[in-house]
């Protein structure tokens, strides 16, 4: 029998692996290379759903923005959204305020979307 896995929609891949399903954050960020094509068109709407919380930018960025009860709590989710984008080498834009984290995510070397950038959107959600 597969692993068991939490429920909701934010870390699924949708790929059938026999009885289990591929979570979106259980894979890794992979490196860029300056050729990889762009996730647009039918992919991209696939890979939303996976985590449907953030909003697609002009097929271009993921941005979503978490709410907290005041500045501290917020610094520390940022502070955690920070250790994972080490551990995957993807790094988000991160803007902070008062109560209130935003995070931007593309892949830079190639300034569009990729695969990567969902996972890393996946992994936040787990936070």
């Amino acid at each position: 029998m597969g692993k068991a896995v939490p429920s909701g929609p934010s870390c699924w891949k949708g790929k059938r692996t026999g009885e289990t399903m591929t979570r979106l954050c259980d894979l890794s960020c992979k490196a860029c290379r300056g050729d990889m094509p762009p996730v647009k068109g039918e992919k991209l709407q696939q890979l939303h759903k996976q985590v449907p919380d953030w909003d697609v930018v002009d097929e271009h960025h993921l941005s979503r923005t978490f709410k907290f009860p005041d500045f501290a709590a917020a610094l520390e989710f940022v502070n955690r959204v920070g250790a994972v984008a080490e551990q995957e080498a993807h790094h988000p834009e991160i803007f902070l305020t008062w109560g209130r984290a935003r995070i931007e995510i593309h892949t830079h070397k190639i300034d569009a979307l990729t695969d990567s950038d969902f996972i890393l959107a996946a992994k936040i959600d787990q936070l």
